[in-house]
């Protein structure tokens, strides 16, 4: 188990940071897509910094590195957990428009708008979570929320369950279901577009289903813990790998931008092999198509 706390770690920062830098480097953030997956990438990237110290936790069953550290560990990883799923959120409203009218959203949809958007985003994830996050404390040896009662904690689950999964998860649902469906209308005989089409649905399946296949068990043992008398060890256990299957959410992105979008390898393969030029594939461009094709909806919609 700790080398797969390791290697979710190393992936996740290596993988995020090479986002970043292409987009960065590469795309200079020209997009308001862009400019959603970087701040994404950032966050997803400072919430493995967190990883070591909650594996150090479970598998010493102590916390050996201080109040302080513990109230700092919490707030920055409440506060990368909550901005990684609200810019995956705003990021399923924004491909939803970018098709739907966007000549109507056109505004609302350049790069210093959500700039500005992905910084209230960061401000209302660390308003969201500083009250929680500084209610823990390292005094009893684990950090932990202190004199907390059974009420407080199912109270603090239900909270973080709506805003951090629930009502994410509905609106993303909602958002790629009427994505699909307005591509579906908008369908014509361009074999490009009919490629772009076939890409931006695996990406719509891909996104929701890992975000919720990643996210779901965590919040299930949590409530499921309080109804616990004392956590036997397989279900300590268990919840050690549901722990960690949220971690590797955010090592997750990376990947489907690698696997599902021709765009990001390119940048990742020019990034990696400088001296490789990549050859010509089909690219399809939110920015650059044509507003009644379908290629509108660019593969990078994924977060």
């Amino acid at each position: 188990m700790a080398v797969s706390y390791l290697l979710v770690c190393v992936a996740g920062l290596a993988g995020n940071i090479l986002v970043v830098i292409a987009l960065l480097k590469l795309d200079k953030l020209s997009s308001s897509t862009t400019v959603y997956i970087c701040n994404l990438a950032v966050a997803d990237g400072l919430f493995m910094v967190g990883l070591p110290f909650i594996a150090s936790q479970n598998f010493q069953n102590m916390w050996i590195f201080g109040d302080v550290a513990c109230k700092v560990v919490m707030v920055l990883d409440g506060l990368n957990q909550f901005t990684s799923v609200f810019c995956l959120t705003v990021m399923s409203l924004d491909r939803y428009m970018a098709l739907s009218d966007p000549l109507r959203f056109a505004r609302w949809r350049t790069p210093r708008f959500a700039m500005a958007v992905s910084a209230i985003l960061w401000l209302f994830s660390l308003l969201t979570i500083l009250p929680m996050a500084l209610h823990f404390s390292a005094e009893q040896g684990l950090c932990v929320p202190g004199l907390a009662s059974d009420s407080w904690f199912l109270s603090v689950i239900s909270y973080t369950f709506a805003l951090g999964f629930a009502l994410p998860f509905m609106v993303m649902t909602a958002s790629y279901t009427a994505v699909i469906c307005t591509l579906r209308s908008l369908r014509n005989r361009d074999l490009q577009s009919q490629g772009c089409e076939r890409q931006v649905t695996k990406m719509v399946v891909a996104v929701v289903v890992v975000f919720g296949v990643c996210w779901l068990p965590f919040y299930t043992f949590n409530f499921c813990s309080l109804f616990q008398e004392g956590l036997v060890q397989d279900f300590a256990r268990a919840f050690e790998v549901v722990v960690l299957l949220s971690y590797s959410w955010s090592c997750a992105n990376p990947i489907l931008y690698a696997c599902l979008s021709d765009t990001f390898r390119r940048h990742f393969r020019l990034l990696l092999c400088p001296a490789q030029k990549s050859s010509p594939t089909m690219h399809c461009d939110t920015e650059h198509c044509d507003i009644n094709d379908t290629c509108l909806l660019d593969v990078t919609m994924m977060a």
